[in-house]
Formats: C-alpha cells, structure tokens, sequence
C-alpha cells in the first residue's frame, strides 16, 4: 500500500484573494443549482482491491480513506441513524477516547448541497461510485505523470479522493439542499462585499472578508471540508475537548459540562462573542454533544469593519452558495454531535440553527478518518497576505483612470 501523501502547507501569500480571478466564475455555477461535476484531485491512490469491493461492504484503510462508519443501505433514499454500538477506549479520566489526527480530505469532493441529478438519494448507485472511483484512479495517474515530468505545480495542493458513495454533505432537509433564506437575509447577502464579489470597487479592508484578511474561515464553516488544509486533530484532557483546525490554526477549546442542564450557568453574557463562538460540551453515552451560541454576527453590506461578520458556510466548501456573503444574526446557535463509530472513524454531525438567516435549520453530516501520519504546518497566512493591498492597490488606480477617461470625453 502507497504510503500517504505529505499534507501541502498554503502557501504564504495564500489568502483566498489571491485565486480569486482564476475560480470566480467557476464557482458562481454554485449561485443557483450546484453542477455536478467531479474534481481531478486525489489524495491517496485507490487500488484495485478496493474497486472490488461490493458497495455494502465498502471501507476505506485508515490511512487511505473513509472507513466505513455506515453500510449503505439497500433504500438508497434512506440516511440510517448514526451507528452507537461502538464502545471507544477511555481516557485516564473516564471520557470516551476520541484523541488523533482526523484530516477531511478525503470528503473534500462532496458538495454541500445535492447535486439535482441524484434526486431524493443520499447515495450513489454502484455504476455512479464505480464511475467517481475510475475518475479518482485517472487523476491518480495523471498526478503520477506530472510527477515524473516535473510539472505538477499547483496541483498537490488541492487534492482529493473519490470520496466515498454519499451524494451531499447535508442529510436534512432530506432533499439535500440548504433551505432558503429570509427576505431580509437575501438582501444582505446580494447586497455583500468580499473578494469574491463580482464588480466590487476595493478601497479599503472593509470591502474584504474575514477569510480574506486572514482572521477566520467562520463557524460553522470552519468545519468543513475545504480544497486544501483540511487537517483535523482532536485532543482531550480533564474537563475539555480541543478540536484543532489546520486552516488559520484555529483551536476550538471546549468545556466539558454534566449534563445538557448544567450548560445554562456556564453561558457568557448575550453581549460576550467570539468568531467561533461559545462551545459547551456534554457526552450522551459515547457521544459528545457540543451546543454552540454566541457567535459573532454581522454580515458584509456594513462599511464599518467591526461590524462585518464572517459567513457560516464558505464558497471553498463545494456546493456552497457564493461569495461568502451571507449574514450571521445573534440568533445563530449550533449542535453538533461527535460519535466514534469504529476504532479510526468518527461521525461528526452539525446542526445550524438562524431563523433570521434561514428559514429552517439544517444538518450535514461529515465522516472524519484516522490518519495520524498527517501533520500540520505552519500557516502563515497574514504574513504573506499582500493581496488585499494589491486589491485595493489595483482597484483606485482603476477608478482614478476611469475617472480621467471619462474627464477627456
């Protein structure tokens, strides 16, 4: 078996700024309907035993991809229940064992919402995962030649694996599509500032948003999958669940409480937030479940930066509508519920709830696998951000010379 691939760092000037001009109109095909399409990028290479495999009994190695955490069912327009049969090892302190490293690369694929082609499923058929495994192990051979010619560049930085039989990342609405958001919600995010904004004039760092300054990715979109750093590593001690992000090396140090009820006298103040929020933990048996508030809210139609907020999904996330506009309310509250279901697998669920924002909740669920040969890098993001002056930078010249254009008419 190949070993694993070494995890690419972002490279230093790597804000999403900079890509900006090369993907835009690629990822406005998210606005309406995500198109399917699958990408050339893959991680680890598949092998022919595994093409083998019957779709029920597929699983991935630890260190090559998705484990089976769920069979698929023979109703392929059924999600089965998150599986608890599991019994993890403990902590020296009791709490079920979920330390490791837990990279998402692998699901880096799956678009958040379904693509209309698969209707009502939440899997692929075998021909449709036979089709997406072909196009993974033509990628993997298209890499290998690149490789040996010394010409792949960019490419490694981005790859993904065939990721797994599921059509979306969301399992509610069970139509697999985000719900719609309020009037009021639409028209802060058309109205909306960021990088990734069409015919936006940049004068200043609030025309940008919190990913392209470097700040945040948001939450909850910081959990899922991107097209690059997509590292996960969860850490435990006495009291608290530390969940540890690659991209912005964003850590997430969660208290662990009794009991749902006891959750209440830890709260901060309505008026104490936080990019990520206020995360209070407690375990259900095996399963911790993590109650998210207080999360910084703002959209980005404001000129003053300290009220633009970060967008709950981000565009790099595929399937995500674009432009990273849309709008958090104080509202906003998040449950997530994180289940080891084998020895190298964990389910991870997230439910988003912001009846300002959208007009119901919704939930996707993520499976997280082992690798703990993946290691993090430095992420010197802001250090090398000069996109955001050559935005602006570029932008004034523009309308100074438009300006004078018109002047001479």
């Amino acid at each position: 078996m190949p070993a694993p691939r070494r995890p690419w760092i972002r490279q230093p000037a790597g804000c999403a700024a900079e890509e900006i001009d090369q993907e835009r109109e690629a990822w406005a095909l998210h606005n309406s309907e995500y198109q399917e399409r699958e990408t050339d990028m893959s991680k680890f290479k598949l092998t022919k035993a595994l093409m083998a495999l019957s779709a029920a009994a597929l699983a991935f190695t630890a260190a090559n991809g998705p484990v089976a955490a769920q069979s698929v069912p023979d109703d392929l327009t059924v999600m089965p229940p998150v599986p608890t049969d599991y019994q993890p090892g403990r902590t020296a302190w009791g709490d079920p064992d979920l330390r490791g490293m837990f990279p998402i690369d692998n699901i880096a694929s799956l678009p958040m919402n379904r693509p209309a082609a698969f209707g009502d499923r939440f899997w692929l058929t075998e021909a449709e995962y036979g089709a997406r495994l072909a196009q993974a192990d033509g990628s993997d051979a298209r890499y290998a030649a690149e490789d040996e010619g010394g010409t792949i560049g960019f490419g490694h930085w981005v790859e993904s694996d065939a990721s797994g039989r599921r059509t979306s990342l969301l399992v509610s609405p069970a139509n697999g599509q985000l719900p719609a958001m309020t009037a009021e919600a639409q028209a802060r995010y058309r109205g909306g500032r960021s990088s990734w904004t069409p015919n936006t004039t940049y004068d200043w760092v609030s025309d940008f948003d919190t990913w392209d300054r470097c700040v945040t990715r948001g939450f909850p979109a910081s959990m899922f999958p991107f097209r690059y750093n997509n590292g996960i590593e969860v850490m435990q001690s006495p009291g608290y669940f530390v969940i540890s992000l690659e991209m912005i090396h964003d850590s997430r140090i969660i208290p662990i409480v009794a009991n749902r009820g006891a959750i209440a006298a830890r709260r901060w103040p309505a008026n104490v937030r936080t990019w990520m929020g206020q995360s209070l933990g407690y375990w259900e048996g095996n399963t911790l479940v993590v109650e998210t508030t207080n999360i910084i809210a703002g959209d980005s139609v404001s000129e003053d930066a300290s009220q633009r907020g970060p967008s709950p999904l981000n565009m790099a996330t595929m399937g995500v509508p674009p432009f990273n506009t849309i709008p958090t309310s104080e509202q906003a509250t998040v449950v997530e519920r994180i289940t080891m279901t084998g020895p190298d697998a964990i389910v991870y669920e997230v439910t988003y709830s912001d009846p300002e924002v959208f007009t119901a909740p919704w939930t996707a669920r993520l499976d997280w696998t082992r690798n703990d040969e993946y290691q993090f890098f430095e992420y010197a993001c802001h250090e090398g951000n000069v996109q955001v002056r050559n935005y602006i930078t570029a932008s004034r010249a523009g309308v100074t010379l438009s300006g004078a254009e018109g002047g001479a008419e």
